[in-house]
């Protein structure tokens, strides 16, 4: 595997939560810089050595609602 990509999105709650494609990998953040490191830590722990992904991909996810 060469990349792996999660789908990021603002938490109800504040920060921010990551959850993988294709891979039972879930994780959140208070911020980008906290979920970078904890989505390298989630993958890390997910995958053995021999079939860790080379690249990560956040995509970050913004949805705005517009009252009619």
């Amino acid at each position: 595997m060469t990349e792996i990509i999660f789908i990021v999105a603002e938490s109800p709650e504040g920060g921010y939560e990551a959850r993988a494609l294709e891979h039972s990998i879930f994780t959140d953040g208070d911020d980008l810089e906290q979920l970078k490191a904890n989505v390298k830590d989630a993958v890390a722990t997910h995958f053995d050595t021999d079939h860790m992904p080379k690249i990560i991909r956040l995509h970050m996810v913004k949805e705005i609602v517009i009252a009619a």
